[in-house]
């Protein structure tokens, strides 16, 4: 790391060599990411926000799945560090042709690459890859499954406000069933001491819902009044692939389950966050989503420097 960050105390090996899925990272290793992740925030606002510390290495960004904030927020953290970066598509790719997943990893793999950041519809995507290429892997999300970084974001972006989440109460509301965010930030912040409530209609709950290790609760106001940090969830259109109709429109979803200015007038003290994109006028009103009490932009920011922070680690840097 270069001379002019301070060196931190926070004392943990971190013996991972790749990010999977937080149900594979302890406490200490989420704790020991997000205290890594402050330094690259801090580098964020320099001006020039930059640092040579993966200079020497290449990273390729596969994604099977479209994504327009994740990979960027990736190739920016990429290269804010100074890495080579090799940004493959679907749709610009031999898979068009044929190829195989286990055929294109392992050609981009002889051409020396040292991480893999990948995207793909089917979970499991990223456990297969570390099978087939030496290369450190990165669950940019697959499928309905598991989002890590994302939900490292959002802890993150949490511990602005609670620098503790023992015991702070988070609501995360919507569509549950095809969310692979609400599965990681449930292992995470259980993990962190923190007490999770699921939210949304009962035909976007997944039918073993109550073993994700969260409340369950069908009443938006009940969960507003009673939390911290309110996270809302866009409806995941993509994934329900069966073409079931889960709600009758999106301005009944948007009464029953949609956060309004009322609702911040009623219930003066929880903030608000989304993963994004947000759907202005379905999860919230467009006015809750540019209020004060909205960290939206800091998600965005903050992803950024977190990225910085596993890219780094699983570089083979010990700490910052």
């Amino acid at each position: 790391m270069t001379e002019d960050i301070e060196l931190q105390d926070y004392d943990h090996e971190f013996t991972h060599k790749h990010l999977l899925g937080l149900a594979d990272y302890s406490k200490e290793d989420i704790l020991f990411v997000l205290e890594q992740a402050k330094y690259f925030r801090e580098i964020l606002d320099r001006p020039v926000p930059k640092v040579p510390t993966l200079r020497d290495k290449t990273i390729v960004n596969l994604f099977y799945e479209d994504s327009t904030r994740t990979r960027l927020s990736f190739e920016l953290a990429q290269k804010r560090m100074g890495a080579d970066v090799v940004n493959f598509s679907k749709g610009s790719s031999s898979v068009k042709k044929g190829e195989s997943l286990k055929d294109t990893i392992r050609n981009i793999s002889s051409m020396k690459i040292d991480m893999v950041v990948a995207r793909h519809k089917s979970p499991g995507v990223p456990h297969f890859l570390t099978r087939c290429v030496d290369a450190a892997i990165i669950n940019a999300g697959d499928g309905a499954h598991e989002h890590p970084t994302q939900a490292l974001l959002d802890m993150f972006t949490m511990r602005q406000v609670y620098s503790d989440l023992r015991d702070k109460n988070i609501a995360i509301i919507g569509d549950i069933a095809h969310s692979r965010v609400v599965r990681s930030n449930i292992i995470g912040l259980s993990k962190l001491g923190a007490n999770v409530t699921v939210c949304g209609p009962k035909t976007m709950m997944p039918a073993y819902v109550h073993e994700l290790g969260a409340n369950v609760s069908y009443n938006i106001d009940e969960v507003l009044d009673w939390c911290d940090i309110a996270m809302a969830l866009r409806i995941q259109l993509e994934r329900q692939e069966d073409g079931t109709e889960l709600f009758p429109s999106i301005r009944e979803y948007h009464q029953l389950f949609g956060i309004t200015m009322k609702h911040l007038e009623r219930y003066p003290d929880f903030t608000i966050m989304h993963p994004g994109p947000v759907n202005r006028g379905v999860e919230m009103d467009s006015e809750v989503a540019d209020s004060e009490r909205s960290i939206i932009l800091s998600q965005v920011t903050n992803g950024v420097a977190v990225r910085m922070a596993i890219l780094y680690l699983l570089s083979g840097g010990s700490r910052v």
